[in-house]
């Protein structure tokens, strides 16, 4: 045989090797779903998003992908996780999204983490036409943005309805002759932390209280000493901050250091963290906070063993049940499709009601009217004491000081 016969034997053998190879890239690229997820790994917020959100993340592939995968028409597909983190940083947020929807080609992405993090990224998400079940988001304005975002759905209710729990709470043992009516209130001066300040402030004040102190401060605040001096010095029978996991945790450590002995102590995310237990103990019994969860129920208990056993972590006591119920729907809505159409699955969300360990849930107009508003640490448990539509609340308690 001549240099030039074997040479173009090669080539052939070369391009018929190389088409062969870029089938079995393409079939096994095929043979699995791709899921994007950008959340917090560092800045501010990671403190919560790497407690509630990536080890929920985790937990829901590694059970999809030991069950063989989601069930579609064209057989069962594993999950593929792709991954960004978004820094607290919103610009950073929405040029992952792009990045994952137009270079990794994901086939859907996991909502954000945080209120202002799900109001800023939802135009990018419906521009692709991701379903974005936000459960780390309490607005008022579920109504105009669902509207705008045929996309977006909302797990954790309004703001109102949020405050609402708080301050039922808060009216229920002023009513009993347990707490008087002069309530210091704190926010952290974000999305989340200013909108529930600014419907507190009217309904606690139409409830017959009266605000002794009312103070913002910025998202990242290293020192809340003055804070909470300044609370004290008001001499509240109650306290209300509006917090994220940060300050949840620095303004708890003040309130001890000072002694702001009230008999509601409430702040909101983190709270619920066992982080949060395991680093204040007995000294939080009787604390309020955002949220809550019944432990009790044999779904949850199951869900908390396999949260501990397959990522290592506990659970949180709300956001964490939430984030995997959000999961849940979004495999039991690809399943019901049976193919990876975004649109199809967005309408399933819609139009059906899906089986969780929250139980049932349903959306009406992209929003579900069933979530913990309030819940206390009790005995070393955060217990739900306040809710809408879930039962299994547990009375409220008398906070008796940090001893």
């Amino acid at each position: 045989m001549n240099r030039r016969k074997m040479l173009a034997r090669l080539s052939t053998g070369i391009a018929a090797v190389s088409t062969a190879s870029l089938l079995t890239f393409s079939a096994l690229a095929a043979d699995v779903v791709k899921i994007g997820s950008v959340a917090p790994k560092t800045g501010p917020l990671a403190g919560g998003s790497t407690v509630t959100q990536w080890p929920n993340v985790e937990l829901w592939v590694k059970q999809v992908n030991a069950r063989g995968g989601l069930k579609l028409k064209d057989g069962q597909k594993k999950i593929e996780l792709v991954e960004y983190d978004d820094k607290t940083n919103p610009g950073e947020h929405i040029k992952a999204v792009q990045r994952l929807a137009t270079q990794d080609e994901v086939d859907f992405i996991v909502a954000p983490y945080g209120t202002g993090f799900n109001i800023a990224a939802a135009p990018i998400y419906a521009k692709y036409g991701y379903p974005q079940i936000a459960v780390s988001a309490i607005t008022d304005k579920i109504g105009e943005l669902t509207e705008r975002y045929p996309s977006l759905f909302f797990t954790l209710g309004s703001t109102t309805a949020f405050v609402q729990g708080v301050r039922d709470v808060l009216v229920d043992l002023r009513d009993k002759g347990e707490i008087g009516n002069k309530v210091a209130m704190v926010n952290v001066a974000d999305a989340f932390g200013i909108e529930l300040a600014d419907v507190a402030r009217p309904l606690l004040t139409e409830a017959g209280f009266e605000l002794v102190y009312d103070k913002s401060y910025p998202l990242g605040t290293p020192d809340l000493s003055p804070i909470i001096k300044g609370a004290k010095a008001a001499n509240p029978d109650a306290f209300v901050a509006w917090s994220y996991p940060p300050d949840t945790f620095g303004l708890t450590e003040q309130a001890i250091i000072e002694d702001l002995n009230v008999k509601a102590f409430y702040t909101a995310v983190a709270t619920s963290f066992p982080a949060y237990g395991g680093k204040f103990g007995s000294k939080i019994n009787n604390n309020l906070g955002a949220g809550g969860v019944n432990p009790d129920t044999p779904a949850m208990k199951t869900y908390r063993e396999q949260h501990k056993e397959i990522t290592g972590k506990d659970a949180d006591y709300w956001a964490s049940a939430n984030t995997y119920v959000s999961l849940q729907i979004l495999e039991q809505a690809i399943e019901g499709v049976g193919e990876l159409d975004r649109a199809k699955v967005t309408q399933y969300i819609k139009d059906n009601t899906f089986d969780t360990i929250m139980g049932d849930i349903k959306f009406e107009n992209q929003n579900s009217e069933k979530y913990w508003t309030v819940g206390q640490w009790q005995d070393g448990v955060f217990r739900g004491v306040a809710s809408v539509n879930v039962d299994g609340a547990v009375p409220v308690r008398l906070k008796d000081g940090w001893k």
